[in-house]
């Protein structure tokens, strides 16, 4: 008699990227301020990193590097406005060819048009409004039907797209769904059913009052301050008159 073995299924891979997403934003990570349920439930059930590098950590550098598993001066894309060579071998290119489906929803970043669209995606619909960014609202797509604006927000926009195609696949073959939110990037936009979730006041972290006398003079005039680049549409008020450089600056 001749035993017969059935092979293991291979298993579906959901990758989820937020962006601009502070560790310390994240319940698992001791966030004070928001709740996470989802995410936390996810690093109970596998791994939570809690000690980890990476070589570029500007945006589109790093989509590149996620996706072609290569650094920054070999897949090409050392900016924020460089433009990826789509065509070049990465993981999805890697896992169409051993027979998974694959799609991407969201935020590509890395340049569209000739040569830089996604590819080796069986479907791929990706934000192209605001150089790349994405809007918040009624955010413009781009798939291979070409561009259309969606009515709503970006994150349910984004899961419905993603969600939609894994159901309306048949149970076959394995698949990959890579599910790239905008959120919660600047300008900070919320949901309305969320627009009042931290009305209360929030605790300010332990180096709030850090004057950074022990770095060196790049540091103590760090980006992302307050005085120097955020915007009123960033704060979403305006600040109290008079206030010095320095306290503007917290």
């Amino acid at each position: 008699m001749t035993e017969t073995t059935t092979a293991p299924r291979r298993p579906n891979i959901v990758m989820i990227l937020t962006d601009d997403h502070a560790a310390h934003a994240i319940g698992a990570y001791g966030s004070v301020v928001n709740a996470t349920p989802r995410i936390d439930e996810i690093a109970r059930a596998g791994v939570l990193f809690t000690n980890c590098f990476v070589t570029n950590a500007l945006c589109s550098p790093s989509r590149a590097s996620i996706l072609t598993g290569t650094y920054s001066h070999v897949n090409g894309v050392t900016t924020l406005v460089t433009p990826l060579d789509a065509s070049q071998p990465t993981f999805v290119s890697q896992l169409k060819a051993a027979g998974y489906r694959t799609a991407v929803v969201g935020k590509w970043h890395m340049g569209h048009g000739s040569g830089h669209d996604p590819q080796a995606f069986d479907y791929w619909d990706v934000l192209v409004g605001q150089q790349g960014q994405g809007e918040y609202w009624n955010p413009q797509f781009l798939s291979a039907t070409g561009e259309r604006v969606e009515e709503g927000y970006a994150t349910r926009i984004i899961t419905r797209l993603a969600t939609e195609w894994v159901d309306a696949l048949d149970a076959e073959a394995p698949w990959c769904v890579l599910i790239y939110h905008k959120a919660p990037h600047r300008p900070w936009e919320p949901d309305d059913a969320h627009r009042d979730d931290f009305s209360a006041p929030i605790p300010v972290p332990a180096t709030w009052d850090d004057d950074y006398a022990t770095r060196s003079a790049s540091a103590r005039r760090s980006a992302m301050r307050v005085a120097d680049h955020l915007t009123l549409t960033d704060l979403k008020q305006t600040p109290p008159q008079g206030l010095t450089y320095e306290e503007e600056g917290l």
